[in-house]
C-alpha cells in the first residue's frame, strides 16, 4: 500500500513540471494576492452552498482562464481529500481551474513521503488553508474497522491501509462508522500541523491553517470539524 501512496503523491505533485514550480515561486508572480485561511474557508463554504442547492457557478473554467494558468498557478487551498470517486473537491466547492491544489489518497491516508511533498506545494504554491477531508461510508475506513474487529488480516496492499487508519478504530472502537471516519480526519490533521521542517513552523506562526472536513454523500454538504 504505501508504494501505491507514494505512487499517487508523485503523480500529483509531479503534474508540476520544475519549470512550474520555478514559475510559481519567481518574484515576477509575487503579487498575486494571498488569501488568508478564513477567507478560504469562507469560499469553500460559499461554494459547497452553490453545490447543495443546485446553483452552481462553474467559475474558472474558461479559454481566458486556462491560458492565465498556463505559466503559473496560485491555489488558494490545499485539500487532502479520499480517492472515492464521489467526492471531487473541485465540484463539491465548485471551484475551478487554479483554484484548488488536489491530494487524493485512499482513506486520506498519508505516509512520510506524502507529508513532504504536501509541505513542499503549500511552500510554493503559496496557499494558506489545508483540508483533510473524509466522506459518509467510506469504504476504506469500513474495511479497517471490520478486519480489526473481526482481528482478521485485509487482502494485499489493503492491510497497510488498515494499519495506517487501526489508531482511529482503536480510538472509536464502540461508535459507529462516522465516528471513525472523523476521528481519522483529526489524526491526519495533527499529522500535518505537527509535520516538520515546513508545515509546524507555519501552523504556530499563524501563517497557514490546517482543519478537518467531512462531505455527506446524501446532501453533498461539507461540515469543517476544526477551524482551529
Amino acid at each position: 500500500m504505501r508504494k501505491i501512496q507514494l505512487a499517487s503523491c508523485f503523480v500529483i505533485v509531479g503534474l508540476l513540471s520544475a519549470s512550474q514550480f520555478a514559475g510559481a515561486a519567481d518574484p515576477a508572480h509575487s503579487d498575486q494576492p494571498s488569501v488568508a485561511p478564513a477567507e478560504a474557508i469562507s469560499k469553500l463554504k460559499e461554494g459547497n452552498g452553490r453545490y447543495t442547492s443546485g446553483t452552481l457557478q462553474h467559475p474558472g473554467q474558461t479559454a481566458e482562464r486556462r491560458a492565465e494558468l498556463a505559466n503559473t498557478q496560485h491555489p488558494f487551498a490545499t485539500i487532502v481529500d479520499c480517492s472515492d470517486s464521489r467526492v471531487p473537491p473541485e465540484i463539491v466547492f465548485d471551484q475551478g481551474l487554479g483554484d484548488l491544489f488536489i491530494f487524493r489518497l485512499g482513506g486520506y491516508v498519508i505516509d512520510d513521503d506524502c507529508l513532504r511533498m504536501i509541505g513542499d506545494a503549500v511552500d510554493i504554491l503559496g496557499g494558506r488553508l489545508i483540508v483533510v477531508m473524509g466522506h459518509q461510508r467510506c469504504g476504506a475506513v469500513q474495511a479497517a474497522k471490520e478486519t480489526i474487529a473481526a482481528k482478521g488480516k485485509a487482502p494485499g496492499h489493503i492491510e497497510s491501509l488498515v494499519t495506517a487508519i487501526k489508531p482511529a478504530v482503536e480510538a472509536t472502537a464502540k461508535d459507529d462508522l462516522d465516528t471513525t471516519v472523523k476521528a481519522n480526519v483529526k489524526n491526519v490533521v495533527q499529522a500535518l500541523r505537527s509535520s516538520t521542517p515546513i508545515l509546524k513552523a507555519k501552523v504556530d506562526s499563524g501563517e497557514i491553517q490546517v482543519i478537518g472536513g467531512y462531505y455527506s454523500l446524501d446532501t453533498g454538504a461539507v461540515t469543517f470539524l476544526d477551524e482551529k
